[in-house]
């Protein structure tokens, strides 16, 4: 799983997975606190306390990861491209599936968010795409599918053309032709000096 996915793999944010990586930390927290819980209408012990005050810690340091992550993402993303579509996605809804937990850990909305920020921050152009049927719709020829391509179905082909990629590549691909940037310009890194280009 991938956090973003743009129109140039050079740009993709790998799902960097800090908060499973922090969870055998995070679970011997909870242990102590499990095991030193104090009774009904009893203080809490210093050995309680101290577990409660690791835990926060180790849940904050997560978070900052996350946002660093993100952030240093945004501003690569930003520095090679003068034009960027965003999908105006809520990232709510994938909490209702089997991904939720990968989702949450991923911070999705946190990682949009920071692009948007550092895009207008910097003078680009920021663009939000509806996220409607952009899974189904062909980046080449604009034919749409008859039916919702499932999660696990990770590669997006088109007979009536013969395009065939990766499902979050051709839906990259359909927010910039939504958004009237070009995809042609789209493709690898900006080389110094040259003209900066669009993203997905």
């Amino acid at each position: 799983m991938e956090t973003a996915t743009t129109t140039s793999d050079a740009h993709d944010l790998p799902h960097a997975e800090h908060g499973r990586k922090a969870q055998a930390k995070l679970s011997r927290y909870d242990r102590m606190l499990a095991r030193r819980k104090p009774a009904r209408g009893q203080a809490a012990s210093k050995g309680y306390r101290q577990a409660k005050k690791l835990r926060a810690k180790a849940h904050k340091k997560v978070a900052r990861q996350r946002q660093d992550t993100g952030r240093k993402w945004a501003k690569r993303v930003v520095r090679d491209h003068d034009a960027i579509a965003v999908e105006d996605f809520r990232p709510k809804f994938l909490a209702r599936t089997s991904m939720a937990r990968k989702a949450a850990d991923a911070a999705i909305g946190a990682t949009k968010k920071a692009l948007m920020e550092m895009g207008r921050k910097h003078g680009r152009v920021v663009r939000l795409v509806h996220p409607a049927h952009t899974t189904m719709d062909c980046a080449s020829c604009g034919a749409r599918t008859k039916h919702a391509l499932p999660l696990s179905e990770r590669t997006y082909t088109r007979t009536a053309c013969g395009a065939a990629s990766p499902r979050d590549e051709n839906s990259a691909r359909v927010m910039l032709v939504r958004a009237g940037l070009n995809p042609a310009g789209a493709e690898g890194v900006r080389p110094p000096g040259a003209p900066l280009q669009e993203a997905a």
